[in-house]
């Protein structure tokens, strides 16, 4: 199940973050505001009630989240750049990390690291990753988190590749996969074409 961003501002910034001549700091800055205005959208069906509060004038009805228990969940160490973006509309979510390497010979995920909230079967569970290569990553880190018994996961992505969505609704066909955009097709390392390099390398600064 594919969210496909088509919104001018998503796709104006979407554009700059591609560019090879973006510097470090702003290729930050626009993951963060791409990831806010993505979460936008992905919170929608979020549940409310009804409240009565008292304004200045006086007493009216008004609405609350019914559940507001939210966990973000970074893949490492790209998943890192999503985060601030997320809590800036969910300022009370929990965060785990997941630590996923791919190895380059296989293209298949490595498990180094894993530290998620307890109780998180009832939680809406948000997996941020700005790359939807192959889905190998993706998928394991979505096996980490039903294993722990979540139930409502939803996956967001800024670029994603045709080869990744089709692997990663195979494997958990009940995971909603927000992306900004579907690129053409992966090259023969693994990395999505046009793409915009290795996200971890150009937040981070290691290139």
């Amino acid at each position: 199940m594919l969210m496909l961003f088509d919104h001018p501002l998503i796709q104006h910034k979407l554009g700059v973050l591609r560019d090879e001549g973006t510097s470090h700091k702003l290729f930050r800055e626009l993951v963060c505001e791409i990831s806010t205005l993505m979460g936008y959208e992905a919170t929608r069906d979020m549940e409310l009630v009804d409240i009565q509060i008292k304004t200045p004038m006086e007493e009216a009805s008004a609405k609350k989240l019914a559940d507001s228990d939210a966990v973000l969940v970074p893949i490492l160490r790209a998943g890192l750049g999503m985060v601030d973006g997320l809590l800036s509309i969910l300022p009370n979510a929990r965060v785990g990390h997941i630590g996923l390497y791919r190895d380059h010979a296989t293209c298949e995920p490595i498990a180094y690291y894993c530290n998620i909230p307890d109780n998180i079967a009832d939680a809406a569970c948000f997996v941020l990753d700005p790359m939807l290569a192959t889905g190998g990553s993706a998928i394991a880190a979505i096996e980490q988190l039903k294993s722990r018994g979540a139930k409502k996961i939803k996956y967001l992505c800024l670029i994603a590749a045709p080869e990744g969505i089709r692997a990663l609704s195979s494997a958990h066909g009940d995971v909603y996969i927000y992306a900004a955009a579907v690129d053409r097709c992966l090259n023969e390392s693994g990395y999505i074409l046009p793409g915009l390099g290795d996200a971890g390398d150009r937040l981070f600064a290691t290139i």
